[in-house]
């Protein structure tokens, strides 16, 4: 589908810079048969652009106008299933930290952590009563940013599950950021973390890993100057936040709700890149 045939609503969701960089990550299709070959599939465009509201909306995937989208919020649904099986998401965001670093705006030898609830509505793996929520269904997104509250890696666990258990597992796939010359940084310098991640297993588990732990200490009142670095990560849940689909888990599949994770992470990285 050409630009100027495209609905204005799929152009402002998806813009073609965006688009350039996703196209060529999608699964390629079966080719059609000759015989009885069907209905046209709809464009891949389109449809994103309908997950994409669905993501900014919060909206059910059977309110996706349509006549608007021309394309209707079933078949959405099935491409965000396939492409998150494909892993189109992770290889977007990336392409994406790829060239906000050759672009200077990545700050990767600094890296904050943190972790925030979210309530689930239906029950699903990586769901668990939370302490926090009066032992009500929810889930937490854990998430790994670099100085600047960019979002480097996000996971999935139960409600029920702490923050620190997730410390080892988002810093062990710290993402390989190519984009300038010279080697990529295999790890972050520096982790910073609230007292929630203060245990003496993982400050010792950091250092084997070269990293030094920046971790507010527990027994000790506020005003350890920490939060002054720390506080891009909590700015970085608003901005995930702002996507509505995510302030509450509807997804009873748990690779389908991290897929909207990922996807609006490459968003947030996308929204960050300097215009062309």
């Amino acid at each position: 589908m050409t630009e100027d045939a495209l609905p204005e609503r799929v152009a402002e969701l998806v813009p073609g810079g965006l688009w350039e960089r996703v196209q060529p990550l999608l699964p390629k299709r079966p080719p059609r048969r000759h015989r009885y070959p069907g209905r046209l599939p709809r464009d891949d465009r389109v449809a994103l652009a309908g997950i994409v509201h669905v993501l900014m909306t919060g909206c059910t995937w059977g309110q996706v106008p349509t006549e608007q989208f021309g394309c209707s919020g079933v078949t959405c649904w099935r491409r965000l299933r396939d492409w998150t099986e494909a892993g189109v998401w992770p290889r977007l965001h990336q392409v994406l930290l790829e060239e906000l670093r050759a672009a200077g705006k990545l700050d990767l030898e600094t890296a904050v952590v943190d972790g925030s609830h979210v309530r689930a509505l239906k029950r699903g793996a990586h769901t668990g009563p939370s302490p926090v929520d009066r032992s009500r269904t929810g889930s937490k997104h854990h998430l790994l940013t670099d100085a600047n509250g960019v979002p480097l890696v996000v996971a999935l666990t139960g409600g029920n599950r702490h923050d620190v258990t997730q410390l080892l597992p988002l810093v062990d796939t710290f993402p390989v950021v190519r984009g300038i010359r010279g080697r990529p940084r295999l790890r972050p310098r520096y982790l910073f973390a609230d007292r929630g991640y203060d245990y003496g297993f993982y400050r010792r588990a950091l250092r084997a890993r070269s990293i030094v732990p920046r971790i507010a200490r527990r027994g000790i009142a506020h005003g350890s100057g920490l939060g002054r670095t720390r506080w891009v990560v909590e700015r970085s849940f608003a901005w995930l936040h702002q996507f509505k689909r995510l302030r509450i888990r509807y997804e009873v599949r748990a690779d389908l709700h991290l897929g909207l994770l990922q996807l609006a992470c490459a968003l947030i990285c996308y929204r960050k890149l300097p215009p062309s």
